[in-house]
C-alpha cells in the first residue's frame, strides 16, 4: 500500500510519427518545361553543387532557331554601318549642294539686277527721246533706235529673271530629292536597328529557353531522392525529378496527438528516439532534447522538433529521412493516481480526450 500511494512512476507521450531531417529544408527539383530526356545525371546520394546540370531535355529546335537569330544579328551590324555612312555622305552632299546653289543664285540675281537697271535706263531714255521727237527735236530714226534698245534690254532682263526662277526651282527640287533619299535611308536604318534589337531579345529568350531545359541543382547538397529517368522518356512541366538535401545539422521532427502534447510537452524536456530498422535491444536508442513545440494543430497533430544529444554514442548511421518513434517523459505519478486516471478515462468514454491521453502514455 505504501508503494501504491507513495512511489513515483514516469508517464510518457509516445508517437511513431517521427523522422530524422536536416535543419535546412530539402529542395525539390522540378522540370520547368515539358520535354524529352536526352541525358540524365541523377544518382542517388550523389554530391552536387548549386548549378550542376542534373537532367538535360531536348533543345534541338531552340538551338536551330538560336543559330538562325545569331546569324541574322551578325549580318545586321554591317548593314547598319553602311546605312549610317550613306546617310552621312548624303547629308554632306546636301550641305555642299545648298552652298553651291546659294552662290549660283546670288550670281544670277546680281546679273538680273544689272540687266534690270540697264533696261529701266533704256526705257527712260526711250521715253525722253519720244518727247523730244514729238517736239520735233530728234529724228524718227533715233527714236526707233532707242525703242529697240530698250526692248532688247528688257528682254535680256526678263531672260535673267526667268533664269533665277529656274535655278531656284532646280535647287528646291534637288534639295527635296536628297532629303527624301535621306529619309528613306533613315527609315531603312531604323528598321535595321529595330530588327537588330528584336533579334537580340529573341536570342536572349531562346537562351533562357535552352537553359530551362538544363535542369540544375538549386543548392549544394546530396541527392536524397531521384526519379527513375531514362533517355527518351518525356517529362512534364512541374514534374518532380529529384530532391537535394543540403548539408546541415540533423534534428528530429515528430508529430504528437494534441491531447498528449499540448500543455505537457515543453522545450528542454528529454526524449528518446528509436529508429525503425535498428532494433533498440541491439542498437539502443538516441537521446534528444525538445527544442520547439508548435502551438497550432496541423493535419490533426502537433509538430515537435528535437535536437540530438551531441554526446550520444550511437552505432546507428544517422542520416536524413530515417523514420522512427519518440517517447518523451511528461510527468511522474503515483501508481494510485495512474490507476484513477485510467479508470476515469474508461468511464468518460472512448472518444474523450482522457482516453486519448491514456492511449498516448506509457508507464
Amino acid at each position: 500500500m505504501v508503494w501504491f500511494f507513495v512511489a513515483r512512476v514516469s508517464v510518457y507521450a509516445v508517437t511513431n510519427k517521427a523522422e530524422l531531417e536536416v535543419d535546412r529544408a530539402a529542395h525539390s527539383v522540378q522540370s520547368a518545361v515539358s520535354g524529352r530526356v536526352v541525358a540524365t545525371h541523377l544518382v542517388l546520394d550523389r554530391e552536387v553543387k548549386a548549378g550542376d546540370v542534373l537532367v538535360e531535355l531536348d533543345s534541338g529546335a531552340q538551338h536551330f532557331q538560336l543559330t538562325e537569330e545569331k546569324t541574322q544579328l551578325a549580318g545586321a551590324s554591317p548593314q547598319i554601318h553602311s546605312r549610317e555612312e550613306e546617310i552621312a555622305s548624303e547629308e554632306q552632299a546636301l550641305e555642299q549642294d545648298q552652298q553651291s546653289a546659294k552662290d549660283a543664285l546670288e550670281e544670277a540675281r546680281a546679273h538680273y539686277r544689272e540687266a534690270e537697271a540697264a533696261a529701266q535706263f533704256a526705257q527712260a531714255e526711250s521715253e525722253r527721246l519720244r518727247k523730244m521727237y514729238n517736239a520735233g527735236v530728234v529724228a524718227e530714226l533715233d527714236l526707233n533706235r532707242s525703242v529697240a534698245d530698250s526692248q532688247q534690254r528688257r528682254a535680256a532682263a526678263d531672260s535673267l529673271h526667268y533664269g533665277v526662277v529656274r535655278l531656284e526651282g532646280e535647287h528646291l527640287t534637288r534639295t527635296n530629292e536628297r532629303k527624301a533619299h535621306i529619309e528613306q535611308l533613315m527609315s531603312e536604318l531604323n528598321k535595321l536597328r529595330s530588327d537588330q534589337a528584336t533579334a537580340g531579345v529573341t536570342i536572349q529568350r531562346l537562351e533562357e529557353e535552352v537553359d530551362r531545359r538544363w535542369i540544375r541543382a538549386p543548392v549544394d547538397g546530396k541527392l536524397g531522392e531521384v526519379a527513375p529517368l531514362r533517355i527518351g522518356m518525356v517529362v512534364h512541366e512541374g514534374e518532380k525529378l529529384a530532391a537535394v538535401v543540403p548539408a546541415g545539422k540533423l534534428r528530429v521532427v515528430a508529430n504528437f496527438d494534441p491531447p498528449a502534447a499540448l500543455g505537457r510537452i515543453r522545450p528542454g524536456q528529454h526524449a528518446r528516439l528509436r529508429l525503425e530498422g535498428f532494433p533498440w535491444a541491439q542498437y539502443g536508442s538516441v537521446a534528444a532534447t525538445i527544442t520547439n513545440v508548435a502551438s497550432e494543430i496541423r493535419d490533426g497533430s502537433i509538430r515537435v522538433e528535437l535536437a540530438l544529444d551531441a554526446h550520444s554514442d550511437s552505432r546507428i548511421p544517422l542520416q536524413h529521412g530515417l523514420p522512427g518513434s519518440v517517447e518523451v517523459e511528461i510527468e511522474t505519478l503515483s501508481p494510485a493516481n495512474l490507476v484513477l486516471r485510467t479508470a476515469g478515462s474508461l468511464l468518460a468514454g472512448p472518444n474523450s480526450n482522457f482516453a486519448d491521453l491514456s492511449a498516448g502514455t506509457q508507464p
